[in-house]
């Protein structure tokens, strides 16, 4: 399985690509390609001028489409997914998202934040024919502290809910389903 990540934080030290890599190892040894996309680091200029002809945004496009799995990052800032996911979302095609699974992640400053998965990035994601999102995750401050040696530590109802948002990957069979069939329209 391809798993390609999405972290979009424009911080260095985010508790979002802190809790995205997290993810992953949750999933370690599930998929066969793994593809990581910081996306603060993919030139600005291309991002802003939605350049889908720049190598790197044209390489992230290509990971996101190429995927089984996306699992996306953000921190939550005013009730809203960063501004660089947004850029970066509205570089893929219409269905970029169809016939893969999702799982978006977010971390915020305080629980009046968690809605803004399903109020905000959930309907973008289905606007881009994702179909079968799992369970989001969302992470305040006070559930993933800083740790002294770098790095953050995860409350233990924090990894538990990540690891109920990621059972239908893990539990059961040895390897996640392929590619899922897009949904047929009536």
């Amino acid at each position: 399985m391809h798993i390609t990540s999405l972290s979009a934080s424009p911080s260095e030290r985010s508790r979002s690509a802190w809790l995205t890599q997290f993810a992953l190892t949750r999933l370690e040894g599930r998929g066969t390609q793994q593809d990581h996309i910081l996306v603060r680091d993919l030139p600005a200029a291309a991002l802003l001028n939605a350049d889908v002809q720049d190598r790197a945004i044209a390489a992230a496009v290509q990971a996101v489409e190429q995927a089984d799995l996306v699992v996306i990052g953000t921190p939550i800032y005013k009730a809203a997914y960063s501004g660089l996911l947004k850029v970066f979302l509205d570089l893929l095609p219409p269905d970029a998202l169809r016939g893969k699974l999702v799982l978006p992640l977010a971390t915020g400053g305080s629980p009046a934040h968690f809605l803004a998965l399903d109020y905000a990035l959930k309907p973008v994601l289905s606007a881009l024919g994702a179909r079968h999102v799992l369970d989001g995750v969302f992470a305040t401050d006070a559930q993933l502290r800083r740790h002294e040696a770098g790095g953050f530590v995860p409350e233990p109802d924090l990894i538990a809910r990540l690891d109920r948002a990621l059972a239908p990957l893990t539990s059961g069979s040895p390897r996640m389903p392929t590619r899922l069939e897009p949904a047929l329209s009536c």
